[in-house]
């Protein structure tokens, strides 16, 4: 081997083990940079007409698993949409109370049939008729309690799906950029590790957002499905998704007729596309959780009035003084249901004359299969007048709105504002059974999302650890291949310094 050779050898693995250094030390440098992935070149032989030149190193490349990426994101984006389902239920359960508590729907209920069951014994006794009147007062203030909550929570969501629209299109802008960047690079030549990592931080976040499919071109380019099988597009004109702000009150839902805005693409509705993370939890709470949360409430609320009214005491009200009439569907706005549970109060003719629960405010015709008749107590009729309150306590509050013959079934389904929803429980007949249960509903669903997103950060975590084995820096295995460079580098050095020395030796020689 002639010593030009062995120089131009040592030359060349002096300038790999440099690169390799320089990557090592990049490698380290950024070991704790969110998004970072390790990178590596190949060393390759290189030989001319049979002839060793020494090495190479390639361009430094990044080596990730797509699926375990795709399979991340898509745990991430579970994991986003339950959160938001936790926290804004979480707020309806606070407002509900707890049994243990004793201040539930139900509850109150239970207490306005204590304080009027107390009444009954002594029917004249005007204080028990004040406590009972402030009962109904406390029954109407939880009512208004909880379908205030739900309001809230549902134009949070609608909110919610505002800001996530503003984020999704701020982030394709971004992946737009990026992906341009790669694209140049890519045709260039040059090395595109880093902006693919910071691409692939962009569709994790787009993902809690709104879960997409990454598909990768040979060009450095990208194609974005959504679960639904919308490709989202990547361009410098303009937002992908286009909505408008809106207020949300119980009659407001979203779909033909409804005045809550849709979301489009190019002009098309697609709002029934776009499931999972941030953006589908707040389009599902907005148009299917909370809308029948209010509709059980208001249903709750109307028929509480309706069977006390039906008995001869009109006792709750509408703002307006008006009793729903549950025998239209809740949809039907000819029946007053529709959030009704926001604005039920005590008749103010009840709070000005509590006497009115043991007289009652009207008389009742016999109905067939409804109330029997019923005829109030006059001004100079006795104090211990019973019949009302013997009526409301075994049938308002009860199962049977006469002897024998049931209550109407409490409906469960043709709920929300456009009919289109349905309880996932069978309704109990009397009012107080029917408030526990939806109750319990009502906060079960909290409890499930948080169970589904402590599932899903777990998922998440586990499949963190693994990226971050297979594709993250160790920092102790980077040192280690940095000393295995520091010694190949001296080992190279030492070749050039004896190739040097002999060729001096060579030179003496001739002279």
């Amino acid at each position: 081997m002639s010593l030009d050779l062995a120089f131009g050898i040592a030359r060349n693995g002096l300038l790999a083990t440099q690169r390799a250094l320089a990557n090592v030390a990049q490698n380290i440098t950024n070991a704790e940079t969110p998004g970072y992935t390790r990178k590596s070149a190949t060393a390759v032989s290189v030989t001319a007409n049979g002839m060793p030149l020494g090495v190479r190193l390639g361009e430094a490349q990044r080596y990730v698993d797509s699926a375990l990426i795709a399979e991340r994101n898509l745990r991430a984006s579970e994991a986003a949409g339950a959160a938001v389902r936790e926290r804004l239920l979480s707020g309806i359960e606070a407002v509900h109370g707890t049994t243990d508590s004793g201040d539930s729907l139900g509850d109150t209920i239970a207490a306005l049939r204590a304080r009027l069951t107390s009444l009954r014994g002594a029917p004249g006794d005007t204080g028990l008729q004040r406590d009972a009147a402030q009962s109904a007062v406390t029954v109407a203030a939880r009512f208004n309690d909880i379908a205030g909550a739900v309001g809230n929570a549902r134009q949070q969501a609608q909110d919610g799906v505002l800001e996530e629209v503003r984020k999704i299109n701020a982030s394709l802008h971004q992946i737009f950029e990026l992906t341009t960047l790669i694209k140049g690079d890519t045709v260039r030549g040059l090395p595109t590790g880093d902006l693919e990592d910071q691409r692939d931080l962009l569709l994790t976040k787009l993902s809690e957002s709104l879960p997409v499919q990454a598909l990768h071109q040979p060009d450095g380019g990208l194609v974005l499905v959504t679960k639904g099988g919308l490709g989202l597009p990547l361009d410098s004109t303009g937002d992908a998704l286009s909505t408008q702000m809106a207020s949300v009150g119980p009659a407001s839902y979203y779909g033909a007729g409804g005045s809550i805005p849709a979301i489009t693409m190019g002009g098309v509705d697609i709002t029934r596309q776009l499931t999972g993370g941030k953006l589908g939890e707040y389009i599902n709470l907005r148009d299917t959780t909370l809308p029948r949360y209010q509709a059980e409430l208001d249903i709750a609320a109307a028929q509480l009035a309706s069977r006390f009214a039906a008995q001869g005491l009109t006792l709750f009200t509408g703002s307006s003084g008006q009793v729903p009439d549950v025998a239209l569907g809740y949809a039907d706005p000819a029946g007053g249901q529709i959030g009704f549970a926001n604005q039920i109060r005590v008749n103010t003719a009840v709070v000005a004359n509590p006497a009115l629960l043991r007289d009652g405010t009207q008389d009742v015709p016999d109905t067939p299969g409804g109330a029997t008749a019923f005829t109030t107590n006059p001004a100079n009729g006795p104090s211990g007048f019973a019949i009302l309150l013997d009526r409301i306590i075994d049938h308002s509050l009860g199962e049977t709105v006469r002897d024998g013959t049931n209550w109407a079934s409490i409906p469960s389904s043709g709920l929300g504002p456009d009919g289109s929803l349905s309880s996932p429980f069978i309704p109990a007949r009397s009012i107080e059974a029917y408030a526990g249960t939806l109750t319990a509903a009502q906060t079960a669903d909290r409890a499930a999302a948080t169970s589904a997103r402590t599932r899903a950060e777990a998922l998440k975590a586990g499949l963190d650890a693994r990226f971050q084995r297979e594709s993250g820096v160790d920092p102790d295995a980077e040192v280690a291949n940095l000393i295995k460079l520091q010694n190949a580098y001296a080992a190279n050095a030492r070749v050039m310094s004896t190739a040097q020395q002999m060729w001096e030796s060579l030179q003496g020689v001739g002279r």
